[in-house]
């Protein structure tokens, strides 16, 4: 049941949503506009923010369904492993040749089953960071950062090597946004140049 459970959240992690999203209502591949990156903050920077939202809500509910699946089939197994399962399913989709979003949001849901106080302190790192730097790919390495110390402090939380991972894992994701911050390419959040990569819909969404 564990396996079928694991495969079950990396096909749930898989949907690509953005993809959908942009093909559907856009006739485009988001994944060649803005950042490339198959996420909400792309979405909202290429498809604008209606788009953006329905993306994050199906990215937070996917790693929640995911995270909830040892809970709603009474299996003894971390909802926090089905949940990350989930997120490395939005981050390598099978259902999209394995070009994926870079797992904030489906993260997002899944510490909101897995446990929501450690949701809160990454989340309030996320936005925290942001908004002190303007860059959302440094606010989402942080959220890695605080899950890792979160990790530490927790009574009976034994995942430091797990967000350790973690935390190289958000880095590989967003290497090239290292890269274009070393450039001095990375955009802020407040780039007003942002708007032009803006692509009108086809479809009324």
């Amino acid at each position: 049941m564990n396996v079928i459970l694991l495969i079950s959240a990396y096909l749930i992690g898989s949907i690509p949503t953005a993809l959908i999203i942009g093909k559907l209502f856009f006739k485009i591949d988001i994944r060649e506009h803005g950042s490339n990156n198959p996420g909400a903050t792309n979405t909202i920077r290429v498809l604008g923010k209606r788009a953006g939202v329905v993306v994050l809500i199906v990215d937070i509910g996917k790693g929640a369904l995911a995270a909830s699946l040892p809970i709603l089939f009474g299996v003894d197994l971390d909802p926090l492993t089905t949940g990350l399962v989930a997120v490395v399913g939005h981050c390598f989709p099978i259902f999209a040749h394995f070009r994926g979003g870079k797992a904030i949001a489906t993260t997002a849901g899944t510490l909101l089953v897995a446990n929501p106080l450690m949701f809160l302190v990454a989340y309030l790192a996320f936005f925290g960071v942001i908004f002190w730097t303007k860059y959302v790919f440094l606010g989402s390495i942080s959220v890695g950062v605080a899950l890792f110390v979160f990790a530490f402090f927790e009574p009976g939380y034994k995942h430091e090597l797990i967000f350790f991972i973690f935390i190289l894992f958000l880095i590989f994701l967003h290497r090239s946004n290292m890269r274009n911050f070393r450039a001095h390419k990375e955009p802020k959040v407040n780039d007003k140049n942002l708007k032009n990569d803006r692509v009108p819909p086809i479809k009324k969404l």
